[in-house]
């Protein structure tokens, strides 16, 4: 008998710690959707890890279950649920490692790691349905002390082990996944002005702003609320503010990241003119399409609408007339084409809905 078999958990164990380990990717991939800082790099670190793990674990299951799938005698109506979990289960683990070893997939607006996030949301509603039918609450008798431990160490030891050999065999032969970044982001673009990729969030896609009828609002909690026309906020125009600049690292979720010089209108500097209330704490970001994102009044104030990258003027697709460039956060987090910048005490919950929603009419 192998060591791996040895060390097997009994049947409802290795159900359960199915379900948690796709709690743990879950969660994980879910936070790491606006992680964007080297120190958040350890959720990247866990979701691979917790992925990996499933692995052994999914080996398990499909070998005790094997038989009864393809003799047909055992099915009833949750069978091919269940099927459909384990296919969305193992193409979720596939596409993820496929992607962590440079591989790349082009499915028109989207790519393999938007493949590998799709699979991964479809086995929720799929888990759920299948353990209301499959699912046992493990009993005492199934904890056998030693050997449970031995047995887990054994999960996260092979999941933690691949992760590593995964990282090493990059490195060795130089594929594109040794090129990532800690989130998994690949460089397109760096310094090419307006070339690198043009992305939306959901709906997202707006006929080119009008700069002769859009104008930019200042308010919420300030004692002077503004409205700039183009002309106040182009830094190549005589009537705008001082132009600024930053350098600043983009990182889309679709999988790449690029790194440009962006120039514009300090958010600090705007909530300066209109004398922001100093108890405000967020500030609101809307665009011309309804989609809105808010940040913290400390991080807003390091933040740019910018009208330029890298010297070239904002294409509409990267949201000409203005874009937020937010530091540190993830590229949806970047609104485009905005159009107001509301000062509030509370963060607006109503945004987290609005991301989804925004662009439909």
């Amino acid at each position: 008998m192998a060591p791996l078999d040895r060390l097997e958990l009994p049947p409802r164990l290795v159900d359960w710690s199915i379900l948690a380990a796709v709690g743990v990717a879950l969660a994980t991939g879910l936070t790491s959707l606006v992680s964007g800082q080297p120190g958040e790099a350890f959720v990247f670190v866990l979701h691979g890890i917790g992925g990996l793990s499933l692995v052994l674990l999914l080996f398990w299951k499909l070998r005790r279950v094997r038989r009864r799938i393809t003799t047909g005698a055992a099915w009833d109506r949750a069978t091919p649920v269940s099927v459909l979990l384990a296919t969305a289960a193992l193409g979720a683990l596939a596409t993820g490692t496929y992607w962590a070893f440079g591989g790349s997939l082009d499915l028109g607006p989207w790519g393999l790691l938007n493949l590998h996030i799709g699979l991964g949301l479809l086995v929720v509603p799929l888990l759920v349905y299948h353990l209301r039918h499959r699912f046992r609450v493990p009993s005492t008798a199934d904890f056998e002390g030693r050997r449970t431990a031995l047995s887990y160490a054994a999960v996260v030891g092979v999941g933690a082990l691949a992760w590593r050999l995964q990282g090493a065999a990059n490195a060795l032969l130089d594929t594109a996944g040794a090129r990532r970044r800690f989130t998994g982001s690949r460089e397109k673009g760096t310094d090419g002005g307006n070339g690198f990729p043009v992305t939306s969030w959901v709906a997202d896609d707006p006929e080119p702003v009008d700069t002769e009828t859009w104008a930019l609002s200042v308010d919420g909690r300030v004692a002077r609320p503004l409205e700039l026309g183009y002309g106040d906020v182009d830094s190549e125009t005589d009537a705008a503010l001082d132009s600024d600049g930053r350098r600043a690292l983009l990182d889309c979720t679709s999988g790449w990241y690029s790194e440009h010089d962006w120039r514009g209108r300090s958010v600090g500097d705007l909530l300066d003119a209109a004398d922001a209330d100093p108890d405000a704490r967020w500030v609101s970001f809307r665009s011309v399409t309804g989609y809105r994102w808010s940040l913290p009044l400390p991080e807003a104030r390091a933040a740019l609408l910018a009208t330029h990258v890298d010297g070239e003027r904002l294409s509409h697709g990267h949201g000409f007339p203005l874009r937020l460039v937010a530091p540190g956060r993830r590229g949806f987090q970047w609104v485009k084409w905005v159009e107001s910048v509301e000062i509030t005490r509370n963060r607006n919950l109503s945004e987290w809905l609005a991301v989804f929603v925004s662009g439909f009419d």
